[in-house]
């Protein structure tokens, strides 16, 4: 927020400054050099004894009154040739002087102008120049002068514009707060911004957004909490009366489909559960974390897996530490991504822990069919499956990885699909040493 409003006031701060540029060429081009302009009101004295003095003079007296105003002035005047003058001149002034005009170098402050053009006042006068220099000319005095009104100007515009920006700034960034609270799961913040409020439209539209959102999420919690609890019941019921009539049945054909239809129980049993498990995690807003030893509980994690046929290898490294845990949630991350790994692997399945400076890191492979690049975010949401998993002998819901994102997301980490160096997929939970 802050980059948007520091690019906002250099912008017109270069705007003014492009402007102050614009402003000083356009004079210049239309009205003449304003430096100039201001140093031949500096020389005006000089300039009017030279007009009303020395040029009034008779021409037998020209000279004369020249040297008396030598000897009274500060200012040296001095003839030098046309030729000369013309030399240390650009175009423009050189033919201003040509012409009989005065030329004034503001840099040099010396006037320059032709004694005549006729040769009237003294022979050979009309190749000569008259130099006036050490002129009472400060063009570093005018230029703070124009300086000064410049500044005065962008301060006038930049103090409004301050205040404007500093109201939507202000409003902005309190929507910015109530945004980051909203998506870190506190679905009650709202910006409740007064109607007199620079951005109170943005806000009261992100207020009544957020109400919605609210509404629809508590109503989706609600009903899967419920509907998962409903369920108890029934599949309770259904299997107290399959372990009664498997008990009473001798047909082994009829025992044989009783213990199918059991095994679709449990199966829909463990559905419950899990998502009884996702509303939790939904529901939740804090951890009860507490410190504990990384390199025992991914050890605890293994010792919790099913029987598998394919080589479970733990690579760990030695310097794991401690972490601040929810202990229960985190082995059910792990747990579950190390179950996944077993369902898909062709024969051997590694547990890799690596600490850094500032993130613990724990990687989980298998030598399976992997994953597509473009599905390895998808597989994270809820009863999602790739296709080839829709079948009984890898069975699952497609929960095991969402409740895994959900948990370590409530950690503050990150959990990823790659590549695996063994062919198949590699998950990747990346966890802050401090959140």
């Amino acid at each position: 927020m802050n980059r948007i409003f520091f690019r906002f006031f250099v912008l017109v701060m270069l705007s003014i400054t492009a402007a102050t540029f614009v402003i000083y060429f356009a004079f210049s081009r239309l009205f003449g050099d304003p430096l100039e302009d201001i140093a031949r009101r500096q020389a005006a004295a000089q300039i009017f004894l030279l007009e009303q003095y020395i040029d009034k003079a008779p021409a037998d007296q020209w000279l004369t009154r020249l040297n008396n105003v030598r000897v009274v002035s500060d200012v040296r005047y001095d003839l030098v040739s046309l030729a000369e003058a013309s030399s240390s001149m650009g175009g423009s002034r050189r033919s201003a002087l040509e012409r009989g005009e005065i030329v004034l170098d503001p840099a040099g402050r010396t006037l320059f102008r032709r004694v005549d053009l006729l040769g009237e006042r003294y022979i050979g006068s009309q190749e000569e120049v008259l130099r006036a220099r050490n002129l009472p000319v400060d063009i570093g005095q005018a230029l703070k002068r124009e300086a000064l009104r410049y500044i005065i100007v962008a301060i006038a515009l930049l103090v409004p514009i301050a205040l404007w920006s500093r109201s939507h700034w202000q409003g902005l960034q309190a929507l910015s707060r109530v945004a980051d609270e909203f998506g870190s799961g506190k679905l009650g913040a709202r910006a409740r911004m007064k109607p007199s409020a620079a951005v109170y439209p943005l806000a009261e539209r992100i207020d009544h957004m957020a109400d919605r959102i609210e509404v629809l999420l508590e109503a989706q919690k609600s009903l899967l909490h419920s509907v998962s609890h409903e369920l108890r019941t029934p599949i309770a019921r259904l299997e107290f009366a399959l372990e009664l009539l498997d008990a009473r049945t001798r047909d082994p054909e009829l025992s044989r489909r009783i213990g199918a239809m059991e095994g679709d129980l449990r199966e829909l049993d463990s559905l419950v559960n899990e998502l009884l498990d996702m509303s939790k995690l939904d529901s939740a807003r804090t951890l009860q974390a507490a410190p504990a030893p990384v390199a025992q509980m991914l050890h605890d994690c293994t010792g919790m897996l099913p029987p598998a046929s394919h080589r479970l290898h733990c690579l760990l490294a030695e310097d794991l530490g401690q972490l601040e845990m929810d202990r229960r949630l985190l082995s059910r991350a792990v747990c579950n991504l190390l179950r996944n790994a077993q369902k898909y692997a062709a024969s051997c399945v590694e547990l890799r822990a690596r600490r850094s400076a500032t993130a613990l890191e724990i990687m989980v492979d298998d030598d399976g069919p992997g994953i597509p690049a473009d599905e390895r975010e998808r597989v994270f949401e809820p009863f999602y499956r790739l296709d080839r998993s829709r079948d009984r002998s890898t069975g699952g819901f497609g929960l095991g990885l969402s409740i895994a994102r959900k948990a370590i997301a409530l950690h503050g980490g990150t959990v990823s699909a790659h590549a695996s160096p063994l062919g198949g997929a590699r998950m990747v939970i990346t966890l802050p040493l401090k959140r």
